[in-house]
């Protein structure tokens, strides 16, 4: 997967990561490995990592990302976090907070000492956890994207200090995202498919309903492919020598490496 996107480093998620120390040292020692020293590696987790699991982790994991539960804001220099916090960057982790902005953020000012960055995502609407977020009055800020009403008013909540960094619901899909599939794209992409500024592959399909042979012996080797039945192309090829084709014709555009499919246009 770093490789079919020319990863620079690797965000460990889960779950909770630290639960599965074993794989997570693993899978961390075997990307320094392959990518070597300077691969980034930044570790997510909901728990408060002791010296233990600090030490394990040293020279494998560069960056820390806690997530200290909200009802833990109000009082977080009395918490785990704050010692585990103090603890990471004496023994040379980067370390931070990173959070959903939600009301009360500001309390987490009083943490910023003890980090080296504050990093605050706008809270985004989840279909699987729509009822609950109903519950407690949280509404979409328009019906166009993710982000939830009043979110970024709770963010002013919290000075005005380098540490702290904001991302958009925006950033994440129009940027984020989409630089991520255009490496995929770049790497994983067929000799005839397209890919497009916003990271998918465009290719033509003919699903031939009679003798097709002529047309195909036209073309370079690189120039098509079949599968199950159907004949993919680059859709220019499709819609102008091939037009006149019997069969089927369709421009399909989907994600990079053999995902979603975003839209079919029939020809």
């Amino acid at each position: 997967e770093a490789e079919k996107m020319s990863a620079l480093g690797t965000g460990v998620t889960g779950g909770e990561p630290l639960i599965e120390l074993d794989r997570v040292v693993e899978y961390c020692r075997a990307l320094k490995e392959h990518f070597g020293p300077d691969h980034q590696i930044h570790l997510y987790t909901g728990l408060a990592p002791d010296e233990a699991m600090l030490r394990r982790l040293q020279g494998l994991v560069d960056e820390i990302r806690l997530h200290p539960p909200h009802e833990c804001w109000p009082c977080i220099l009395e918490t785990d976090y704050a010692r585990s916090a103090a603890l990471a960057r004496e023994m040379g982790f980067a370390i931070g907070i990173e959070v959903p902005a939600l009301p009360g953020i500001g309390a987490l000012a009083a943490a910023l000492p003890l980090l080296d960055f504050l990093n605050i995502n706008e809270l985004e609407w989840g279909e699987t956890c729509a009822a609950a977020m109903r519950e407690r009055g949280l509404e979409l800020e328009d019906g166009m994207h993710n982000a939830v009403l009043g979110a970024r008013q709770w963010v002013k909540e919290l000075p005005r200090d380098p540490k702290v960094h904001f991302c958009s619901s925006v950033f994440k899909d129009s940027v984020q995202l989409r630089e991520r599939l255009k490496r995929i794209a770049a790497n994983t992409a067929r000799p005839f498919e397209e890919v497009t500024d916003d990271g998918t592959v465009v290719y033509g399909v003919l699903e031939p309903a009679g003798a097709v042979d002529e047309f195909l012996e036209s073309l370079d080797e690189d120039d098509y492919m079949i599968c199950e039945g159907r004949i993919e192309m680059a859709w220019w090829m499709l819609a102008g020598d091939g037009a006149g084709l019997p069969g089927n014709k369709y421009v399909v555009e989907r994600y990079p490496n053999g995902g979603m499919v975003v839209e079919v246009t029939p020809l």
